[in-house]
């Protein structure tokens, strides 16, 4: 028989044990929501996505920088003095701009047209060379060479001086005939009138059907003048050769009577720019001279 004073052993039915096997699951869920979440190594291995990110971020940031690079090499100026004619420009200009961008720029400051410029580096600088090609620093000094529209145009006009010189000769032939002139009268002297001479008489009359003979030239040789005129020439005929002339070419003809024998002329045809290419022919027929000057010069209708 038992005695009274022993413990009897614990007693744990079956429900009890379900119970408590079944609220061990529901005590690891409950603390796992507690946890904070984490990337799940199955759907992101490694964190790649992390990784990524910062790269992207990175080579964003990249990008900004090398285009701010960029934009700053671009606009980079230098500080030059500019040369023309003497005066001096100070001008601020992008390195990376060429000689012909430059040129243009010259023209505005300048008015000598971007086409009529040299500029002028160490040498001549060429049209698509940039100021950082040519190492064009601040300070440095850039010639140009050329010449505005108004120089040009200027430049065909005669000066005072030449005016002055040419009104001065006019005046002295208006006082004294060119027969009597020194290097004229002493031809006539020297060589006198020929003696195989056309007669001439101080009418007007159209050119003969025959050349017109009986002449000479300053140095005394004789000369006869053919006029071609289905080849639109005038023949210059010495004892040496014969010139043909195209009568386009003859640029004037001036004349005047020779002094005492005034039905004749002296004759100078103008074979070239000034009056020192005159060919000079003397005793020529008085009333063959109009008519001479109207058919070289594209006026007389030969008949």
């Amino acid at each position: 028989m038992a005695s009274e004073s022993e413990t009897p052993p614990t007693v744990v039915s079956e429900q009890e044990k379900m119970e408590s096997v079944s609220d061990g699951p529901q005590k690891v869920e409950a603390e796992s929501e507690k946890q904070p979440d984490k990337p799940d190594k199955a759907t992101d291995p490694g964190g790649q996505g992390d990784v990524n990110q910062n790269q992207t971020e990175s080579s964003s940031s990249g990008t900004s920088e090398n285009t701010n690079a960029a934009s700053d090499t671009k606009m980079e100026e230098v500080e030059f003095k500019l040369i023309y004619k003497k005066q001096k420009y100070d001008v601020s200009f992008a390195m990376d701009n060429t000689i012909k961008q430059l040129k243009e720029h010259v023209e505005t400051l300048t008015g000598v047209p971007a086409a009529m410029q040299k500029i002028m580096f160490k040498g001549l600088a060429k049209d698509e060379c940039t100021l950082r090609d040519l190492k064009v620093t601040k300070g440095s000094k850039i010639m140009v060479v050329g010449s505005t529209l108004n120089d040009v145009l200027s430049m065909g006009k005669p000066s005072a001086k030449e005016l002055e010189a040419e009104a001065k000769t006019a005046a002295a032939a208006t006082k004294e005939s060119l027969s009597k002139q020194k290097d004229h009268k002493k031809v006539l002297d020297k060589y006198g009138k020929p003696d195989d001479c056309i007669p001439g008489h101080k009418t007007r009359e159209p050119l003969p059907h025959q050349p017109i003979a009986g002449m000479y030239n300053k140095s005394g040789g004789k000369v006869r003048l053919t006029f071609k005129l289905e080849l639109d020439q005038v023949w210059i005929g010495t004892k040496e050769r014969t010139d043909k002339i195209p009568m386009s070419s003859i640029k004037a003809i001036v004349s005047e009577a020779i002094a005492g024998h005034e039905e004749y002329h002296m004759l100078g045809i103008q074979l070239g720019p000034t009056e020192a290419s005159r060919y000079w022919i003397y005793w020529v027929p008085a009333q063959y001279v109009e008519a001479i000057k109207e058919t070289v010069l594209g006026k007389w209708q030969y008949f």
